[in-house]
């Protein structure tokens, strides 16, 4: 069965087809408001919602244009439900609903961190339950215990900021443009470690496997600020500032992660979300997992994109719906995920 997935929780538009059975990408689609929502720092619902109204309807006639593939060839759709911002998610569901209504072909709606959990499963055959997945973005970080699909037990989380906001609002701070993980990554490579700066790893030794990153985030506006008004703030600091950054928030990342494999006593562990994407962290979990098998999707598939929900609405195919009401979930916890 060819499955239509739709990407709208936050500001970027993701269209994919998938063809379940033969594990096939027929094709995916996605397209960044990075650029615009830079302007203003961050992102704007209303501008966001309006984006995706403008995208997502070309988007899917080009690419099925290009592929030879026509309406009647999708089998079902699936769309991100939430957790996410309510004017994005609206419009991917009024979209998905819409098109399932005229073709009179079930809409699955998707739980957006649930899709970006299971994403590792299609590069990985092997990837069995239970096991840990630490999810990590803009809007979330989470430590989370998979004991079979659809049965998830969030075991750990930010208190404050999640890791992926702490990234855009260090590099807001250095001015570094919107989206601030992968600006942050690329300074940090530039790093020559001209300054030795150290900030803390906030809750790093707490027992429990939760993580808060506001109190690092605060660190780093005050080192900013002192070296402003010394106009030291050059672009080697910069790097540097970046590179410490950057390891701080990763050590609590990494560590708690394994903590938690420890205490599940689980062998297995999915790394998933945008901020998987990030080499370094990929590069200290590989350097301190011991004997546990470390999974994550391919990197593109990393940050929110159409492959993932039509991927795990493959898996949810048995609970198809034909409801058709647009009613989204802005908060949805993992845990009540049916």
């Amino acid at each position: 069965m060819k499955i239509l997935g739709i990407e709208t929780s936050c500001d970027e538009t993701g269209i994919a087809l998938y063809d379940g059975k033969a594990n096939q990408i027929i094709f995916e689609a996605l397209y960044s408001q990075a650029e615009e929502h830079d302007l203003y720092g961050g992102v704007v619902p209303e501008l966001a919602a309006r984006d995706h109204i403008n995208r997502l309807l070309p988007l899917l006639k080009n690419k099925m244009k290009e592929s030879s593939v026509t309406m009647n060839e999708i089998g079902a759709i699936a769309f991100t439900n939430g957790p996410g911002l309510r004017g994005p998610l609206m419009v991917g569901a009024g979209f998905a609903n819409s098109l399932s209504y005229a073709l009179d072909i079930p809409v699955i709606p998707i739980h957006h961190m649930e899709a970006h959990l299971i994403m590792a499963k299609y590069d990985a055959d092997d990837l069995s339950y239970p096991f840990i997945s630490l999810l990590v973005s803009g809007g979330h970080t989470l430590i989370v215990k998979v004991s079979s699909p659809n049965a998830y037990k969030v075991i750990g989380q930010t208190k404050d900021d999640a890791v992926g906001e702490a990234f855009d609002k260090t590099a807001k701070l250095l001015n570094l443009g919107y989206p601030g993980g992968p600006e942050i990554e690329k300074r940090a490579l530039l790093s020559e470690g001209k300054n030795d700066f150290s900030f803390p790893r906030p809750m790093i030794d707490s027992k429990d496997l939760n993580f808060s990153f506001s109190g690092l985030k605060t660190s780093v506006l005050y080192k900013v600020k002192d070296l402003s008004k010394k106009e030291d703030l050059s672009e080697d600091t910069v790097n540097d500032i970046a590179f410490e950054f950057q390891n701080a928030a990763i050590d609590c990342l990494v560590k708690k992660s394994l903590k938690a494999c420890k205490i599940e006593r689980s062998q297995s562990l999915v790394l998933s979300g945008g901020v998987a994407a990030n080499k370094h962290l990929r590069e200290e979990l590989e350097k301190h997992k011991g004997a546990i098998n470390l999974y994550y999707p391919d990197q593109k598939h990393c940050t929110d994109n159409g492959l993932m929900i039509a991927f795990a609405g493959f898996q949810k195919i048995t609970e198809q719906t034909k409801d058709f009401g647009i009613d989204v979930a802005p908060r949805w916890s993992l845990e009540n995920v049916q």
